[in-house]
């Protein structure tokens, strides 16, 4: 009989081997969003300086760091799921064997397939109405502010994008995971 493993720590911290290409590309674009958050509080920096060092504060800057943070945490949901760091109940999930953990991994992607797309779906919803006018014309919501940047329109394109590459990456991790050979 086989005894229960631990869930094993990933020594590269790099994607999951069932995420696939995709997933090495989603692994790689973290970067990116990382970069986003360090230019956020340079922004917030210089907005400090500007405001209450040369009284000179500017329009942009606090719109500008919630859309990159905002960003960042959409696309953080897609780099945990390539790297297969979701949340467990590792109580449970430590106490399987192999057969047992792959089949869990198998259900638990197609699970989190199916929840990503429905997400997906209530996502253009909302981007039907925030990037095409009734008249069927492109024009992007704004945020209505002083500066009125296209932020939210172009997040709400941004959210349905990753949803969906989400459904598919779940959807690579369940094909991996039944391809697996042996008992892990």
């Amino acid at each position: 009989m086989n005894e229960p493993q631990e869930t094993p720590d990933r020594e590269d911290h790099g994607a999951a081997p069932e995420a696939g290409a995709l997933g090495r590309m989603i692994n790689a674009l973290g970067v990116v969003f990382a970069i986003g958050i360090l230019a956020s509080a340079g922004i917030l920096f210089l907005e400090v300086i500007l405001r209450y060092g040369l009284n000179k504060p500017t329009v942009w800057a606090h719109e500008t760091v919630i859309f990159l943070n905002a960003c960042a945490f959409v696309f953080g949901g897609l780099y945990v799921a390539a790297r297969d760091g979701h949340i467990r109940v590792v109580l449970i999930y430590d106490q399987l064997t192999g057969w047992m953990r792959r089949i869990f991994d198998i259900v638990i992607s197609i699970t989190n397939m199916i929840a990503a797309a429905f997400f997906a779906w209530a996502a253009w919803q909302s981007l039907v109405r925030a990037v095409w006018t009734p008249a069927g014309d492109v024009r992007l919501e704004t945020s209505g502010s002083a500066w009125n940047p296209p932020t939210p329109g172009l997040l709400k394109v941004f959210l349905f994008v990753v949803l969906c590459v989400m459904a598919v990456q779940f959807a690579v991790l369940a094909i991996n995971y039944w391809r697996k050979k042996g008992d892990s």
